[in-house]
This record gives C-alpha cells, structure tokens and sequence, in this order.
C-alpha cells in the first residue's frame, strides 16, 4: 500500500514549517513566517494570478497623489458649483446698479467695490463665472467631438479621406484666431453665448483632430487590432471596441489643457467687443470696461482679471496633470 502524500504543511518539533513559495518549490519558514507569506500569495495584491492595472486605473492612481491635480480640481470644482448655484455665495444681482456708487472701493457687504456704473464687483464676478465656464466646456466639448470624429476616421480609412481632411486643416489653421473672430462675430448681433461657441469650434476642431488621427494610426498598427481583423471583426466593431479606447487618451489631455483656452479666448473676444455683449455678465465685459478706469479704480480691472487668471490657470494645472498621468514615457 502506497505511502500518503505529505500536506502542503507539516510541522517539526521545533514548531518549524515547510510552506509552498508558490513557484512550484518549497522552502522552511517559522509557523508564523510561512502563513503571512501563503496569505499574502492567497491576497489580490500578490501571486501570480494578480490582474494587471489598466492605463486608466494607474491614471487615477497617479493623479490621486498629484498635488497639482488635488488643487486645481478643487478650485474647478468650485467654480463649478457657484456656476451652477451662484446664489450661494452671492445674494445680490449683478445687474443692480446705483450710479451714485460709481467706482467707489470696498464697503461693508461689497467686498470688491463697485463699477462704472455702481454695480457690485464681487456679484457680478461670481455670476461671470457662470458664463465662462459653460463657454469653455461647451466649446471644448463641440472641439473635442467633432475633431475626434473627423480625425479617427481619416485615421482609420486613410485614402483619400485622409488627405482631404489634412488640407482642410491646413486651411483651417492658417486662419489667425483672432482675427478670425473680429471678422466672424464683428456681424453679429445676438448677445448668447451660441455664436462665441461656434466659431470656437469652427476654428478648435482642426488640431484635435490632428491629434486623434495620429493616435488611431498608431493604435491601428498594434497586434490585437491585427488580430480582431483576421477574425472578421467589422470595422465599427474594431473601431467602437479596439481602438478608441486606447487611442482616446491623447484627445482628453489636448481638450483639458485647451478647456483654460478657451475659457481666455472668450475673455478676450469680449474685451475687443465681438464677443459675449450686455447685459450678458462675462469676466471680459468687466475687463474691457474697466480698462479705462484702471488708474482711477484699479480693483474695477483687478478682480475680474484675478478671477480669470486664477481659472484659466487651475485648467491648465489640471491639462498638465492628466498629461503626464496617462503619458506612459513618463512613467
């Protein structure tokens, strides 16, 4: 009669023991030594059978850690919320003004002062940040969309496609932002936020497209893709499946850092008078009325430029941040 086999433990005078490493040998260990390594082979953090961390997962890991990414998601998330909620923080109108308060500094409940025309500052600070975030993330939103569809298929197809899309971004980038604008919206006359957008995405569309074409020509080329095609994998399939999500990651750096952008852009179109106009309450409205009363009454030009820096800025940080969390060459 054969001998039965000997456990996976087994145990000496001594209280010594003999445990499995896991790789296919065995090695002797203290009682207490050879349980904490069979657990910690057992664990989802070690062995073998431990799945790999995808590029999103260790892009979340890293940006939990990022200083830069904790602060200005703060502050977007501020901004954010008073855009949505203004009332919060502001129980005034910003188009209550009294003009025997005219460009007069801060006062008790008015904190900011007053304006040209007696309104509050600080009011109409925080409902400005109303209108350049939904500017912003509409814009960024319409660019990202639209170059994203154009691009990939032109990277995915090629052809002729691909170089009729190339010369219409040649075309589109030799346009002078601008300048563009001043001849664009110099003809119109509605005060929304509409047309600001559209000619953003007009002009914004030809450089992320550039990007997501190059990253579905790379994407393309990998061997899973390969795979999937000699299988019979339909192209929507592959392109739905396969290659937009490894080939999206490039688009949403380029659409973050570009969100501060045109958060300025837009500033600076109502600082020439061709964009948003009154009584729509912008931060450049604020900053082109201001600027000739900056000797006078700098914090007219103070805050709302601060507040526009400040935002642009927490965006740009964010951009960087997500660059360099989900770029693998810096890992």
């Amino acid at each position: 009669m054969p001998e039965p086999l000997e456990p996976l433990e087994s145990y000496g005078e001594e209280g010594r023991a003999v445990a499995s490493t896991g790789a296919g040998g065995a090695a002797d260990f203290g009682t207490a030594d050879a349980e904490t390594l069979e657990k910690r082979l057992d664990s989802p953090e070690g062995g073998a059978d431990r799945k790999p961390r995808s590029l999103w997962s260790d892009a979340w890991h890293d940006l939990r850690r990022n200083p830069a990414f904790i602060i200005s998601g703060l502050v977007i998330l501020f901004l954010v919320v008073i855009s949505i909620w203004p009332s919060l923080i502001a129980s005034g109108d910003p188009l209550d003004c009294d003009l025997s308060k005219a460009q007069e500094g801060s006062q008790p409940g008015h904190p900011f002062g007053f304006n040209g025309q007696g309104c509050d500052v600080y009011t109409r600070v925080v409902y400005g940040a109303r209108t350049s975030v939904t500017v912003g993330v509409l814009a960024t939103l319409g660019v990202a969309l639209l170059g994203s569809v154009l691009g990939g298929l032109a990277g995915f197809f090629g052809g002729a496609w691909d170089g009729i899309l190339s010369r219409l971004t040649d075309v589109f980038f030799a346009i002078p932002v601008v300048l563009g604008g001043l001849v664009l919206l110099s003809v119109v006359t509605s005060s929304t936020v509409w047309p600001v957008i559209g000619f953003m995405v007009l002009l914004g569309w030809p450089q992320v497209s550039r990007i997501a074409r190059g990253s579905v020509i790379t994407a393309k080329q990998n061997d899973y893709v390969q795979a999937a095609r000699a299988l019979g994998a339909s192209n929507s399939r592959m392109m739905l499946r396969h290659i937009t999500p490894n080939a999206v990651a490039p688009v949403i750096v380029v659409a973050t850092i570009a969100l501060g952008t045109y958060i300025a852009l837009e500033a600076t179109l109502s600082y020439l008078g061709v964009g948003l106009k009154p009584p729509t309450v912008s931060w450049g409205i604020d900053i082109s009325s201001a600027s000739q009363y900056v000797r006078n009454a700098p914090h007219m030009l103070l805050w709302p430029a601060g507040a526009l820096a400040v935002t642009v800025l927490a965006f740009i940080m964010l951009g960087d941040a997500v660059r360099d969390a989900l770029d693998p060459k810096l890992r």
